[in-house]
């Protein structure tokens, strides 16, 4: 998934172990409130963009 990300320019995103359990959590859930896990990567991509901010890597 990350190489597919980056091949249409769309900023990746790692779930770390502090969103595991939202990122579960949203999958189990998604026919009932699909937002949370879209929540929740969009909490992980914000985090990735910070690293690539932090090295100067445009995106």
């Amino acid at each position: 998934m990350f190489k597919e990300w980056l091949k249409y320019n769309i900023v990746p995103f790692i779930i770390e172990d502090n969103l595991k359990l939202f990122y579960y959590r949203g999958l189990n859930e998604w026919d009932n409130e699909n937002g949370y896990l879209i929540d929740t990567c969009l909490a992980a991509q914000d985090k990735y963009k910070a690293y690539l901010d932090y090295f100067r890597i445009s995106y």
